[in-house]
C-alpha cells in the first residue's frame, strides 16, 4: 500500500524550462557558445555543474576555456533573477488539484528535485504548504540518476522506499527512482520507460492510481 508520493518539480508540477533556457542561452551568448532549445532538453534532471559539462561538450575544440564554477554561478544568478517575477502561470494546470486531493486522502507529499532553487520556486508558486518534506540540490551529494534525492525524501517522510510513488518526467529521474526501489509514475519525456509502474497522460491521473486510494 502506498501512502507517500514524491514529486519532481520542473516538468511535473511546474514548467521552468523556458527560464532555464533563457538563462543558459544568455550566458552562452556571452561566451560565443552555441546553445539551442534541443540542447536545453539534455540538461533536464541533472545538476548545475553537470549542465556546464554538457554545454562545454557541445562546443568545438576552439571554444575558450572557462571557469566552470563562475559559468554556473552566473547562469544561476540570471535564473534567480527571472524567478523573482514568476507566478501561478508556470504551474501545471493539475498541480493544485492533485496536491490538495492527496492531502485530503492523508497521503504524505515530498518534493525531490535536483534544483537548488526548489524552495524559492514552490514559495513563489504558492504550493509550499502542501509538502511534508522538501529535498533539493542544496543538500545532495549526487544528482539523478543516483537515487539519493528520493531516498532522502523517503527518510524525511519516515517511509519505506517501496511504499513511495515517485512522479517524474525525465529519464534520469525514473532511472533514479527505479534504482532506489520506488514505484514510479511517468509523464511526457519519460513515458517511454518500459519498466515504469504507471504512465500518466496528465498529472491528475495520479489521483486514479488504485494503490493510493486503498
Amino acid at each position: 500500500m502506498m501512502k507517500n508520493v514524491i514529486f519532481d518539480l520542473d516538468g511535473v508540477l511546474c514548467y521552468t524550462d523556458t527560464l532555464h533556457y533563457k538563462a543558459w542561452k544568455a550566458i552562452c551568448d556571452e561566451f560565443g557558445f552555441k546553445f539551442n532549445e534541443d540542447d536545453n532538453l539534455r540538461l533536464r534532471g541533472v545538476s548545475r555543474n553537470e549542465c556546464v559539462d554538457i554545454i562545454l561538450s557541445l562546443q568545438d575544440k576552439r571554444a575558450p576555456a572557462v571557469d566552470k564554477v563562475d559559468f554556473a554561478s552566473r547562469k544561476n544568478a540570471m535564473y534567480v533573477s527571472l524567478l523573482q517575477n514568476i507566478g501561478t502561470e508556470l504551474l501545471n494546470v493539475d498541480t493544485v488539484l492533485v496536491l490538495s486531493q492527496l492531502k485530503r486522502k492523508g497521503i504524505k507529499i515530498a518534493l525531490g528535485s535536483s534544483s537548488k532553487n526548489a524552495v524559492l520556486i514552490v514559495e513563489k508558486l504558492g504550493i509550499r504548504k502542501y509538502f511534508d518534506a522538501i529535498v533539493d540540490g542544496t543538500i545532495l551529494t549526487k544528482s539523478k540518476p543516483s537515487p539519493e534525492v528520493f531516498i532522502r525524501a523517503a527518510e524525511r517522510l519516515d517511509a519505506v522506499c517501496s511504499e513511495c510513488l515517485v512522479v517524474e518526467d525525465a529519464k534520469a529521474g525514473i532511472e533514479a527512482a527505479i534504482a532506489g526501489g520506488f514505484r514510479t509514475a511517468v509523464l511526457d519525456g519519460a513515458s517511454n520507460v518500459s519498466d515504469s509502474d504507471y504512465k500518466l497522460s496528465r498529472l491528475s491521473d495520479v489521483l486514479e492510481i488504485e494503490e493510493l486510494n486503498k
